[in-house]
């Protein structure tokens, strides 16, 4: 095996995966908490056809055998140049981190309300998530590292967010999900040659649990008609950019990834707008015109300043923190001329639930 890929002793390299794990920055995926009595207060009787429907498929468990590795798993895994190796396994922390940020999240609102629909979403929720958490770990745990998710949960910084935002947030990311999961897979269907680890192979049924999950959210929200109108559309608008900015800036942080899949950050990043823009009409009324040139140019700048961020922090001392002020005064700006960029209004359907069809 390669230096690159040689794995350390598995308890010095777990402490370094975990300690990646609960750094939070504005890309990495962060632990939340919210306001439970306020949750437990939800009424879905507005959905309830559609939602019976949901809790059908969730208690069907149609994924319950899906996590398992096959036995030449192992086998499998390929020795990884150096640059595409530390992408990798940052892909696979930040990953693991995400899905089981949903599972902790999901767990305490179950914990902590009575309100019978919405404590059976949350459990079969988090199951969902800690499915994808564990299998995850187990890859990372192949390169000898692996992250401490018990350690993670009790050590990491909690961000509290209000449930309306939790429901934006939460549906916007379940649903980008699925587009990064499935366009991945669909593009190393084609190309089985560029499919440089086993676990891409399961991302087609793995991505359906994502969808499913923004569609729970999706009900959630049109049961509760007031978060989709008004004033709150300033909220569904810079959920939908911060979303859209943080994903473009961190897969372009990340070049060798996505080349290795015969992917171009920029077409793929795009591709995967243009779904998730797609599968969010069914809730939202209105779009990011993510097409538009004035707006590709806008995320452009915001990634040009995390890298001359990024520069400034290695460089140190005052110099450094005076150059990480001045990006961070750029990026402000930038978000915000991108956050009053004209949208595209929608029209939304009488119709919640949507298929994933992509």
């Amino acid at each position: 095996m390669s230096t690159a890929t040689q794995p350390a002793p598995q308890a010095a390299v777990s402490v370094e995966a975990t300690d990646k794990a609960r750094v939070s920055t504005m890309l990495s995926p962060r632990f939340y908490t919210t306001d439970f009595d306020a949750m437990n207060r939800l009424d879905v009787s507005p959905v309830r056809a559609e939602w019976d429907a949901m809790m059908l498929e969730y208690e069907g468990d149609n994924n319950h055998d899906h996590f398992q590795r096959s036995a030449d798993f192992g086998e499998q895994i390929r020795d990884l140049p150096p640059a595409l190796h530390q992408e990798f396994m940052d892909f696979l922390i930040s990953s693991i981190t995400s899905e089981f940020s949903g599972c902790v999240l999901y767990n305490e609102i179950k914990k902590n309300v009575d309100n019978p629909d919405i404590k059976a979403l949350m459990a079969y929720m988090a199951r969902d998530e800690a499915r994808h958490a564990n299998f995850l770990n187990m890859s990372l745990k192949d390169y000898g590292l692996g992250v401490d998710l018990g350690s993670l949960k009790r050590t990491k910084r909690y961000t509290f967010f209000k449930p309306k935002y939790i429901f934006y947030a939460t549906y916007l990311s379940e649903k980008i999900g699925y587009a990064r999961y499935i366009t991945i897979y669909r593009q190393l269907e084609r190309h089985p040659e560029l499919r440089f680890h086993p676990i891409f192979r399961w991302f087609e049924r793995w991505c359906n649990d994502e969808f499913r999950h923004g569609e729970s959210f999706a009900l959630i929200l049109r049961a509760q008609p007031h978060l989709l109108r008004g004033a709150n559309l300033l909220w569904v608008r810079f959920f939908l950019l911060a979303v859209y900015a943080t994903m473009y800036v961190r897969d372009h942080m990340r070049p060798q990834l996505h080349q290795a899949m015969g992917l171009e950050a920029d077409s793929y990043d795009y591709a995967v707008f243009r779904i998730t823009s797609d599968i969010s009409k069914q809730v939202f009324p209105l779009t990011l015109d993510t097409d538009s040139p004035a707006f590709r140019a806008g995320l452009e700048r915001l990634f040009a300043l995390a890298q001359a961020n990024e520069w400034a922090k290695q460089q140190g001392g005052l110099t450094g923190l005076l150059k990480r002020g001045v990006c961070a005064v750029a990026a402000f700006g930038t978000f915000a001329r991108l956050y009053l960029h004209p949208v595209k209004p929608n029209t939304v359907p009488d119709d919640v639930r949507v298929s994933p069809a992509w």
